[in-house]
């Protein structure tokens, strides 16, 4: 889609032109079961599978969503024992408390069943997130670095990098460096993601969110296919959720918003980026700090990641203080 398309959508769901219209008389369009078509997904999904999930016992949360009617059918077919919640989609209850949004719920779901793993999906069912048998989240860069160092490992990194964007933990990187993986950072939307994967010939790329795009599979990100490929690198090291993910520790993190008069004013202002530069600089190689303007509000995002939450805090105020010094902020 246009970019131009989309600013326009934005527009319309932040109230800035309007209401969206409704279609009318012969504009309405009709609802087609594609079953041909998602069998012919279904199989596909089945055949990326390198090993039989026999013994296995799978949590899916399938967010009332897109993912309802095939993921159960996927994981039951590759012989795995599956419990599946919030698949009884009735039009209103999409991500509602459930899903990736809300991973809360398969966490418990998942400890209170004893099972091995479970996956969380939002809505269109392209994210997932993972819970791992101790009931503890696996996002979205846990996922980048186990499937990042299992193709590294195997020599099938291309690039030996993986594409990430600016808002993935710091503690990411500092996984990656210490495997010598490189990283690219792109702008915050997997299609930034994808852009960057495609100019360059990279394999993986995604975002903390659960969007993660596995090249060689599919060019959108995929949370069955995600999923999938998690169980492959379980079964393929023989080794726990939990146990793949140790090694990458999440880093502290603060993010603060402020509604300001002018983003480009403040992002333009000399002694804001002299003050950030400095705290840069005091942070070190021990964290880093990311100041960005929202893409559809009049916001700038403020976030620091560092060793320690309370130093977090006080670069955030710092940044935050200095730019309602300024007069920028919006009252």
């Amino acid at each position: 889609m246009e970019e131009e398309t989309l600013l326009k959508v934005e527009d319309y769901l932040d109230g800035v032109i309007g209401e969206v219209p409704y279609a009318e008389k012969e504009n309405i369009g009709t609802t087609v079961d594609y079953a041909a078509g998602r069998n012919r997904y279904v199989g596909y999904l089945i055949s990326l599978a390198t090993r039989s999930y026999a013994g296995k016992k799978v949590g899916l949360d399938c967010a009332n969503g897109s993912a309802w009617t095939i993921a159960k059918s996927v994981f039951d077919a590759l012989g795995a024992k599956t419990y599946v919640i919030n698949n009884e989609p009735n039009g209103l209850n999409i991500n509602t408390d459930c899903g990736s949004t809300h991973i809360e719920g398969l966490q418990k779901y998942v400890v209170e069943n004893g099972l091995d793993v479970g996956f969380a999906f939002d809505g269109d069912a392209d994210r997932c997130l993972c819970v791992d048998e101790k009931g503890n989240l696996v996002d979205g860069d846990a996922i980048l670095y186990i499937y990042g160092r299992y193709l590294k490992e195997r020599g099938k990194l291309l690039g030996n990098k993986v594409v990430t964007t600016v808002m993935s933990n710091f503690g990411l990187y500092k996984a990656f460096d210490a495997m010598d993986i490189e990283y690219e950072k792109t702008a915050v939307g997997d299609k930034y993601v994808y852009e960057n994967m495609t100019q360059n010939g990279y394999r993986i790329g995604g975002e903390q969110s659960g969007h993660i795009i596995f090249k060689k599979y599919a060019t959108t990100g995929d949370g069955i296919l995600t999923a999938i490929k998690m169980m492959e690198v379980m079964l393929e090291k023989k080794a726990a959720l939990s146990e793949l993910a140790a090694p990458f520790k999440v880093f502290p993190q603060v993010l603060e918003n402020i509604r300001v008069l002018d983003k480009n004013a403040v992002q333009q202002d000399k002694e804001i980026q002299a003050h950030v530069a400095d705290i840069a600089a005091e942070l070190g190689d021990g964290g880093r700090i990311l100041v960005r303007e929202s893409g559809t509000e009049p916001l700038i995002r403020v976030m620091v990641e560092a060793g320690e939450l309370e130093d977090c805090r006080k670069y955030v105020k710092r940044v935050i203080d200095l730019i309602k010094q300024k007069g920028y902020e919006q009252k």
